[in-house]
Formats: C-alpha cells, structure tokens, sequence
C-alpha cells in the first residue's frame, strides 16, 4: 500500500483528515460506512503522476473528528465543498465508493458547477436493497448491542480465532478485511455513535432510504461510470444494470468476481479504467 501523509485541517470547528498528493486535474474520492482514506491509498502511486488526488476521512471516520451532529448526505458533501475550497480547488472529478457514492452525488445536486466527472462505486442511493447487517443498525437497541459486539473483549476474540484460521490456510478476501478493519474502528462511543448517525442518515430497516432518482432524472449532464462487483453482497451489482438502463449515456464497469470493494480486488484494473475515463473526451471511450 502507498504510503499517505496526512493532514488536518479545522472545518466547522472540527479536525478533518486528509491526503493531498501530486499536481494536475484533481480527484476527489470518498470512501464509504466504516472506511477512511486508507481504502484509497493504493491508487496515489497510480494516479500522482499526472493527477492531484485528494483523499479525506469523512466526519465521523478514519482520523476525522467524530462530532455530535448532521451526518446526512448534505452534511457531508457541504463538507467536501470546504475542503475543496480550503484547498484552491474549484473543479473536480468525484470518486465516491458506497456511502461516498450517495454523497458524489449529493455533491453534484448541489454544486453541479464543481464536477468534471463522476464515478460511483458500488453506490449507494441507486436502489433500495442494502445488506441486513447495515440495515440492522437502524433498530432500537442497535447501540447498545454494537457497545458489546464492538467491545475489546470480542475483538480480541474475533482476532485470535482469525489468526487460527489463518494458519490453517484461509485468506480472507478484501470485502472481509476491509469491513473488519472498520468493524474494529468502533471500540469508542464517539465511533459508535457516529457510525450509527451515518448508517440512519442513509438507511432505515427497509433498506436504502435516500434515492438518487428524487434527485437526478434520466441522464447526468456530467460524464458518469459506475464501477461495480457481480458478487456485491452489500448492494447488489443489479442497480449498476438498472442505471445503466435509465442513464445510457453512462459508462458501466462490472468487475466479474469482486465483492463491494472492486477497486480493492482488482486496483490495477480500476487504476486503469479510471485513467482511461478521466482522459476520455466524453466519458464513453
């Protein structure tokens, strides 16, 4: 993994994270639920050469503050505003997995002006099913069960036995690993509860609650691709082909085999396929 050299910069009275490297068009990416700018590091080698990537930890996550407070999408995209402006950007390509999807988007609702490009991956907001264990933390009770399950007590636990199955031969793949890493970021309170905040902002026992179709109509003015795994069991890879339906001017990148972090499974393709996209005239090439 790149290494990353972060910094802090105070937005609305709170530390925000964040990795700036290199010179030339920018790219913004926006982690999901439980990740941080970390998920992203492999792609500053990639990308340095010719590009300025800006990685953040949103509020609540990574090395951000983890304040009381709005954690909607709105929130989070007003956020992504001020970094951007703190930073002398005015024009960006928005990369956005999960979570970060939703918020690209809310970003481009709002700022539209702002976007050159936009990349969802594995996104929320384009469809209403969402894995149960997300859809879990909405239920009365949830942070109370999270404090035990969370606990340095079961995680250690959890380690241990991980460690054993490891030498009997298991490797575990990138969706277990990089849920794990989050999962064990939640031993604090202000975690907890802002984890809580993000999923409820986002999901209720349904499913997902916020749909981008309120939003954004048919087609997106800006040039758009959607990078999805086929074996997403977090949100499935159908809304990637529901979208690709509705938006055909959309580019559609379907990685075969990958879970909910294609640009993990296989960060040489994404690598790829995202130079390729941000050089292309109109997106479709």
């Amino acid at each position: 993994m790149a290494h990353v050299d972060p910094r802090k910069v105070v937005l609305h009275g709170h530390d925000l994270s964040y990795t700036d490297r290199g010179e030339g068009p920018v790219v913004l990416f926006i982690h999901g639920i439980l990740g941080s700018q970390q998920q992203w590091a492999h792609l500053v080698d990639a990308m340095d050469d010719d590009h300025r990537v800006v990685l953040p930890d949103l509020f609540g996550h990574g090395e951000s503050a983890k304040p009381m407070g709005d954690y909607s999408l709105s929130s989070h995209a007003a956020t992504m505003r001020d970094l951007l402006d703190h930073l002398g950007v005015d024009h960006v390509t928005l990369v956005g997995h999960s979570l970060g999807g939703g918020i690209a988007m809310q970003f481009f609702y709002l700022f539209p002006e702002r976007v050159e490009r936009l990349v969802l991956v594995s996104s929320g907001g384009l469809g209403r099913e969402v894995s149960i264990a997300l859809r879990s933390a909405t239920l009365p009770g949830a942070a109370q069960v999270l404090s035990v399950v969370a606990s340095a007590p079961v995680l250690s636990q959890v380690e241990t036995l991980g460690r054993v199955a490891a030498k009997a031969g298991w490797c575990p793949g990138s969706d277990i690993t990089a849920i794990w890493r989050g999962f064990s970021s939640l031993g604090d309170r202000e975690s907890r509860r802002a984890f809580l905040a993000t999923t409820r902002a986002v999901i209720d026992i349904g499913g997902q609650s916020i749909s981008a179709h309120d939003h954004l109509e048919d087609s997106l003015p800006v040039p758009t691709m959607i990078v999805w795994g086929s074996k997403d069991h977090m949100i499935p890879a159908s809304h990637a082909r529901s979208a690709a339906q509705s938006m055909p001017e959309c580019r559609v990148e379907i990685f075969e085999g990958a879970g909910h972090f294609p640009h993990l499974d296989d960060p040489d393709r994404f690598a790829r396929v995202l130079r390729e996209f941000i050089a292309s005239d109109t997106g479709d090439a």
